[in-house]
């Protein structure tokens, strides 16, 4: 049975957003069985772009279908360009050019979201529940992305999975969300992760603290870049040609700091390997501004894509702070909205402005506009929080 139109875009997004997940995992555990799940899963976006691309062409019948179908073709295909960049970042761990310990505790202390492996032992309360029934991802903000057990692999599970005792949650999130999901996994209280030491050779400590910018950018704007469409905002989309092109200046200054400081180190893997994580964070940008370049280029866009949007497995969603919000006057921080309802605040519109990069200290006023990601059942409590969903002007 050939799969239609919207069936293979949500399949494109939701696999390419699992290998950029399950990729910087693998180079951040030294993983190989995530890192070749990640290979995996980049032959079959391939397969899932030829298909797109046959039922596309069987469905346009006159020019206006030509060009509604230029314009799902073109999203694909900025999909695929992220799916190799996932790909040629996994192979870094199977070529053994692996990070050193001091950048990768840097990388996962500063990323907007990090990710975190824990073992559920048998006292847990969620062994034995479906992810569903646990409600880890609403309670805890942390999406468990893979399942080791014992000797398989569970890879993108779903609402219906069941977690066993012994198994090892892999899962991201905001890591301020990590003491959260520990608690509810294990039954144990740990305190937020310390920061790390700085980076002793000056050049290089600057060009992982460029590699940690330019990563979160990359992720950002591929999330800004979905909204644009689904909102029909070009704002935003605008907002992503300016990250593009930010990420690309960031991306040469780390390849200069990594010149100048190969001098002082014998192993030169690890330096490979962050050129290599910048140069895919790059073509990453690049996927995100092709996406949004649809919308400046007044390409059609039409309402499957939406539609399709709506049945991913983590959903973009717009909400209005209303003025009896309990947020109003809190920051991010002590609202914990990412704990109590699952839900990554991607960026805010106040006024005419956007915050692109809100943090735990950003406030919450009435009339803001949050752009976040999540679950439906996250999108929910967010409403709750907020009132009603909103539409861009």
């Amino acid at each position: 049975m050939r799969r239609t139109v919207k069936d293979l875009l949500v399949e494109i997004k939701d696999t390419t957003e699992l290998m950029l997940d399950l990729a910087y995992s693998a180079i951040l555990y030294d993983n190989e069985d995530i890192a070749e799940e990640v290979l995996d899963l980049e032959q079959r976006v391939l397969e899932q772009l030829k298909q797109i691309r046959v039922v596309s062409i069987l469905a346009a019948r006159r020019v206006e279908d030509a060009e509604r179908v230029s314009s799902i073709l073109q999203i694909a295909n900025a999909g695929q360009k992220i799916s190799s960049a996932a790909g040629d970042i996994s192979s870094l761990v199977l070529r053994n050019f692996k990070l050193s310990r001091d950048i990768i505790s840097l990388i996962l202390y500063h990323s907007e979201e990090t990710a975190v492996k824990v073992q559920v032992p048998e006292t847990s309360e969620i062994a034995g529940k479906t992810l569903k029934e646990s409600r880890l991802h609403t309670r805890t903000g942390m999406r468990v992305i893979a399942i080791k057990r014992e000797f398989s692999w569970i890879f993108n599970p779903d609402r219906d999975t069941k977690v066993l005792k012994g198994d090892i949650l892999f899962a991201r999130g905001d890591p301020s969300t990590i003491p959260k999901f520990f608690e509810v996994v294990t039954g144990k209280s740990i305190d937020a992760p310390e920061k790390p030491e700085e980076i002793e050779i000056e050049e290089l400590d600057r060009a992982v603290d460029l590699l940690i910018e330019i990563k979160n950018l990359s992720e950002l704007s591929v999330d800004l870049a979905y909204s644009s469409l689904i909102y029909g905002n070009e704002d935003l989309a605008l907002e992503v040609v300016y990250l593009e092109e930010t990420i690309d200046n960031m991306k040469f200054e780390v390849e200069r700091l990594i010149l100048e400081s190969s001098k002082k180190f014998q192993n030169y893997k690890p330096l490979m390997a962050i050129l290599e994580i910048a140069y895919c964070s790059e073509q990453i940008a690049d996927a995100a501004r092709d996406i949004c370049e649809v919308l400046l280029s007044k390409m059609d866009i039409p309402p499957i894509f939406r539609e399709a949007m709506r049945e991913t497995d983590e959903i973009l969603t717009l909400v209005s702070v209303e003025k009896n919000s309990p947020l109003i006057g809190k920051t991010l921080g002590e609202a914990r909205v990412e704990t109590n309802t699952g839900m990554h605040i991607v960026a805010i519109k106040r006024g005419n402005e956007w915050v692109t990069k809100p943090t735990a200290s950003t406030m919450i006023l009435e009339g803001d506009l949050l752009i976040a990601k999540g679950t439906r059942e996250g999108e929910n409590e967010l409403l709750k929080l907020c009132a009603i969903p909103a539409q861009l002007s």
